[in-house]
C-alpha cells in the first residue's frame, strides 16, 4: 500500500516572530493573492506579518506527494501563458511547466465505448461556443448551447433531430461539463454575460513534477531551501476571529486571533475566500459598508472536488479523458444513495503522477459526497469505472485514495466564484468587493483581495495573485 497521502508543506521554518509590532500590513490568509501581497511588500522593506487558518501556506492550492507523483488537490494547471503572474515567475526562475493535452474517449453507462463522429463535434462545438458569449441573445449558458446543439444536429444529422434520448442523455453531460468548469451548481444559471476573459496560450500548463507548491516557494524564497525573506512573519494554525479598523486618522487596524492573541499594524489585507467571507464578514468592526456585504451576498461561489485513485501501474490509456455518458433508464434506476455519482463529470490522468486517476465531481453532489467515508467513495468509483470501462479494460482495485473536500473546510467553503444569473444585475459587485475601507484622511486600512475580487480573471490562480499585486502597490503608491 502507498501511504494515503503526505502533504507537501512549505518552509516557513525561517519566519519567526521577530518583527517588532506594530507591523506594517497585516495580510490575513496566505493563499495565491495573501502570499503575492505579503512577499511584494515584504520585498519593498515594508514589515509583515501573515496569518493563515490551515497549517499550511497555498489556500485552494494544495499539492500533495500520493502514490509515488505528485497530485494536486486543488488548482491543477495554469490557465494561459500570456501576461500571467504564475506563468512568467516559473519562466523566470528556469522551471519548465508543460502543456497537458488529453485524449477524448466516449464511453456510456452499457459499458459500451462509443464512436460516433457527432458525440466528438458536438464536445468541440461546445467548447468552442462556450469561450465567447458575450454577444449571444440567450441569457443562460444552458439555453444558449441546447439551441447551438440542436442546430448543429439539424444541419449535419438530421436523422438525430428527434432522439429525445440522445439529446438529453448529452445535453446532460454538457451541464457536468460546465459545471466543473465554472464550479456552478447548473449550467441554468450561468449566464452568457459574464466579464470574464481568458488569457492566451495554452490553458492547461502543468506543473507536473515541480506541483504548485512552487510558486508560492519562489514568491517566498524557500525554493531550493531558499532563506525566505527577512521582513516576513508567517504563522500558521492562526484563525482570525475580529479584523479592528479606525475611521478616524489615529490608531492602528488590529487583528484578534481564536488563540487569543492580537496584532497590530497600519493596514490590514483580507484575502480569504468568498466563502469564508460569506459566513464571516460580521468579523469587521465597524461593520462593512452595504455595498461590500450585498457584494458578498450576491457573487456566486461553488465548488469543485477530485476524487484521486492511485493504482499499482496505469492500465488506461495515455492521456485519457472519459466524460460518463448516461443511458437515462440507467440514470434512473440508480439507488437514492448513488445519485450522486451520476454526477461525476468523468476522468482524468495526472502528469506527475501516472499511476492516479482523477475524476471530477461538483455542486451538490460534490458536497454530498464530502460526507461519506473514503471506503465508501473508492468502492463506487470502482463500480462506476468498471461499468463504464470494464468491457475494454481489466480494472484492479486501487492502493489508495485521496479528496478534496473544498466545502467541508471551514476556513475555504468552496472552490471559486462564477457569473450566475443575477450578476448582470450588479456589474460592480466584484469591484465593490475589492474596493479598501479608508479612514477619513483617505487612507486604505482594510484592503481586500482574492480571486472573487477579479473582475477580468476571477476563478483562477493567476487571477488571484493580480488582486495581490494590486492591493500590495495600492499600498506602496499611497
Amino acid at each position: 500500500m502507498f501511504p494515503l497521502r503526505l502533504l507537501l508543506v512549505l518552509s516557513v521554518a525561517s519566519y519567526s516572530s521577530c518583527i517588532p509590532q506594530p507591523y506594517d500590513s497585516i495580510v490575513v490568509g496566505m493563499g495565491s493573492a495573501g502570499v503575492t501581497a505579503a512577499t511584494i511588500l515584504a520585498k519593498a522593506g515594508k514589515r509583515v506579518l501573515g496569518l493563515e487558518a490551515m497549517d499550511r501556506i497555498g489556500g485552494r492550492v494544495k499539492t500533495v506527494q500520493f502514490g509515488g507523483g505528485i497530485i494536486e488537490e486543488g488548482a491543477e494547471w495554469i490557465h494561459g501563458t500570456q501576461n500571467s503572474r504564475v506563468y512568467d515567475l516559473a519562466v523566470q526562475n528556469n522551471i519548465t511547466v508543460i502543456p497537458q493535452d488529453f485524449d477524448f474517449l466516449i464511453f456510456r453507462s452499457d459499458g459500451n465505448q462509443t464512436l460516433m463522429p457527432v458525440y466528438y463535434e458536438l464536445f468541440n462545438l461546445c467548447f468552442e461556443k462556450a469561450v465567447n458569449t458575450s454577444d449571444v441573445s440567450f441569457e443562460s449558458t444552458a439555453d444558449y448551447l441546447t439551441a447551438e446543439i440542436i442546430s448543429y444536429i439539424k444541419k449535419n444529422y438530421p436523422h438525430l433531430e428527434h432522439d429525445k434520448q440522445f439529446i438529453d442523455e448529452f445535453l446532460d453531460v454538457m451541464n457536468l461539463f460546465i459545471n466543473a468548469y465554472e464550479a456552478s451548481y447548473d449550467w441554468h444559471d450561468v449566464t452568457t454575460r459574464s466579464t470574464a476573459e481568458e488569457l492566451g496560450g495554452h490553458l492547461h500548463m502543468s506543473w507536473h513534477k515541480f506541483g504548485y507548491k512552487t510558486f508560492f516557494e519562489l514568491m517566498l524564497n524557500t525554493y531550493n531551501n531558499g532563506p525566505g525573506l527577512q521582513n516576513l512573519d508567517i504563522k500558521l494554525n492562526t484563525e482570525v476571529t475580529k479584523i479592528i479598523w479606525p475611521k478616524d486618522t489615529s490608531g492602528e487596524v488590529k487583528v484578534v486571533c481564536a488563540d487569543g492573541q492580537t496584532y497590530t499594524a497600519n493596514n490590514a489585507i483580507v484575502t480569504v475566500s468568498l466563502g469564508v467571507l460569506k459566513e464571516r464578514y460580521v468579523i469587521f468592526h465597524p461593520p462593512l459598508p452595504k455595498d461590500k456585504i450585498m457584494a458578498i451576498d450576491k457573487i456566486a461561489f461553488g465548488v469543485v472536488n477530485k476524487i484521486i485513485l492511485v493504482f499499482d501501474e496505469a492500465w488506461w490509456p495515455n492521456r485519457l479523458y472519459f466524460p460518463c455518458i448516461w443511458y437515462t433508464e440507467d440514470r434512473v434506476n440508480l439507488s437514492e444513495s448513488d445519485l450522486w455519482l451520476s454526477q461525476i463529470r468523468g476522468a482524468s490522468t495526472s502528469l506527475a503522477c501516472k499511476n492516479s486517476l482523477t475524476l471530477w465531481i461538483t455542486g451538490y453532489a460534490g458536497k454530498w459526497a464530502e460526507t461519506l467515508t473514503d471506503e465508501i467513495v473508492q468502492q463506487k468509483s470502482m463500480e462506476l469505472l468498471r461499468r463504464f470501462m470494464g468491457k475494454n479494460y481489466t480494472i484492479p482495485e486501487p492502493n489508495g485514495i485521496l479528496r478534496s473536500k473544498w466545502h467541508s473546510n471551514p476556513f475555504v467553503r468552496g472552490s471559486y466564484t462564477y457569473d450566475n444569473l443575477e450578476t448582470p444585475k450588479y456589474p460592480k459587485a466584484r469591484e465593490n468587493l475589492g474596493a479598501p475601507l479608508l479612514d477619513a484622511s483617505g487612507t486604505p486600512r482594510v484592503l481586500f483581495a482574492g480571486e472573487a475580487t477579479n473582475p477580468l480573471h476571477y476563478a483562477t490562480v493567476h487571477g488571484a495573485s493580480e488582486t495581490g499585486y494590486r492591493e500590495a502597490m495600492r499600498l506602496l503608491n499611497a
